[in-house]
């Protein structure tokens, strides 16, 4: 069921819970999509780097070849910080006077720890990605980091297009009163200031038409689908609600739920008590929602880590589905 979602779609992101094995799940969904003929790319940002723990090899920034038609992009969120920063000074003392050089880099300073930014240069590193993999991939699957950063992730997207198309209107204000300013026959602007005005609009625009492309690609339910990974246990159970519910509301299309590690019945009686107690959990999971398509993962006596264990456990993830109410 799992791997003819991924089949149908341009897009798959997983997220979940911190420790519940997104990775495990998003790197096999990629290689079996890769091992059918498609050209992958697999991108995480989460900060553990566990893609590069999973797959046993360095992975990093830039990108690295995990299996054939298959990449795999570690997003690193300080240097992914650093460098939206250093693109935004550019940008910054290009278009300011000269005089405000050490104002810019005083403001660049406070920002690079400022609430929110780690989260709004992940965006961008994502939106340009998936920008650029349009043409090179037939797959992205997007490895996100913990709940509650996946929820701040994907809503921004609709917040920094606002924010964007606030400064893009006061920019449209402060160009008509300088146009107002000369019918008046006070001082015209000095062509520089036009100039400086003209490309700040630019780099609002394009910011804005990247955050626009990616919301609308989050909310494509055709091309992009959100798979959430869950243990059965309570905490996991309640965050799996709640993140599906944050997410619908915010338009996307949460298409399956991943039951991971799911303790066997037939391998003694410890085991299949925590099976009876699992099950409690997961009727709380089916009566909040009852709507979500459930793949069940039985707990396997092997850790998941490189190539031939991916492909064993993404057998796993062509099961029928558990009920769906």
């Amino acid at each position: 069921m799992l791997l003819e979602l991924a089949a149908s779609r341009r897009v798959l992101v997983v997220g979940g819970k911190g420790g519940v094995g997104k990775t495990a799940v998003a790197s096999a969904l990629a290689l079996s999509q890769a091992r059918r003929g498609r050209r992958v790319l697999l991108v995480s940002t989460d900060p553990a780097h566990n893609l590069g723990h999973l797959w046993q090899q360095v992975v990093g920034d830039r990108g690295s070849a995990l299996a054939p038609d298959l990449d795999g992009v570690e997003v690193d969120p300080v240097e992914t910080t650093r460098a939206h920063l250093t693109a935004v000074g550019e940008t910054m003392r290009r278009l300011m006077p000269e005089h405000l050089a050490g104002e810019v880099d005083r403001h660049l300073a406070q920002a690079q720890d400022a609430p929110g930014m780690h989260e709004a240069a992940i965006l961008e590193r994502v939106a340009e990605t998936l920008d650029e993999a349009t043409d090179s991939y037939d797959l992205c699957v997007v490895d996100t980091a913990p709940s509650g950063h996946t929820t701040r992730l994907l809503g921004l997207p609709a917040s920094l297009s606002t924010w964007t198309e606030g400064l893009l209107r006061r920019q449209d204000r402060a160009q008509r009163f300088t146009t107002a300013e000369h019918n008046l026959g006070e001082p015209r602007a000095e062509p520089s200031r036009a100039a400086r005005d003209q490309e700040i609009r630019r780099v609002l625009q394009r910011r804005l038409d990247r955050f626009d492309r990616l919301r609308a690609t989050l909310v494509d339910h055709a091309g992009t689908a959100f798979v959430v990974v869950l243990a059965a246990e309570r905490l996991p159970v309640l965050e799996t609600v709640e993140l599906t519910r944050e997410l619908r509301r915010t338009g996307v299309d949460v298409a399956a739920a991943v039951v991971n590690k799911r303790s066997p019945a037939d391998a003694g009686a410890f085991l299949a008590g925590r099976r009876v107690q699992e099950e409690v959990h997961l009727r709380t999971l089916r009566a909040e929602l009852p709507d979500l398509a459930t793949i069940e993962v039985p707990l396997l006596a092997e850790d998941v880590l490189g190539h031939d264990a991916l492909v064993r456990f993404a057998a796993h993830l062509g099961g029928p589905p558990g009920p769906a109410g």
